[in-house]
């Protein structure tokens, strides 16, 4: 029978799970890409290992993040451990996506921070449904005015 241990479940959960999750160290390069965040973002874990975040930020969006990201940086608090951050995404073919994440704040046994490391839903199909939704309770609302 395999080991049940966490030291050994979790590396495989990690890697399966259809959530993206990675990490980055405390210059934004990317240290950890599972197989979620290759299904989401088309890139490889090779081709985005030791890259920048911004391979997945939309280039608007880029100032506000690392803004936000060295004051964690610097701090090494965020609010979104619990709440849920969402924000659109670049994809590798160009295209966008929208996300919601959790971060957590990964540190070395003497407490020293390493970078964030982020659990990623791919949301799109259910902002596009709500979307969809409230035009036509706009539409629904003008009919009624008449």
């Amino acid at each position: 029978m395999n080991d049940l241990t966490p030291e050994w479940l979790c590396p495989r959960i990690l890697a399966v799970t259809g959530d993206a999750v990675l990490f980055g160290d405390r210059e934004g390069k990317i240290r950890y890409w599972n197989a979620g965040a290759e299904a989401m973002f088309g890139w490889t874990a090779a081709e985005a290992m030791g890259q920048s975040m911004d391979i997945i930020i939309p280039e608007r969006l880029r100032g506000r993040h690392w803004e936000g990201y060295h004051r964690v940086m610097a701090t090494g608090v965020t609010k979104y451990g619990k709440d849920l951050l969402a924000v659109p995404a670049a994809r590798k073919d160009g295209s966008s996506i929208s996300i919601e994440f959790t971060i957590q704040m990964i540190r070395a046994d003497d407490g020293t921070l390493l970078g964030p490391a982020a659990i990623i839903r791919d949301v799109t199909a259910r902002w596009q449904r709500e979307r969809e939704t409230q035009k036509r309770l706009k539409e629904l609302e003008a009919q009624a005015r008449r």
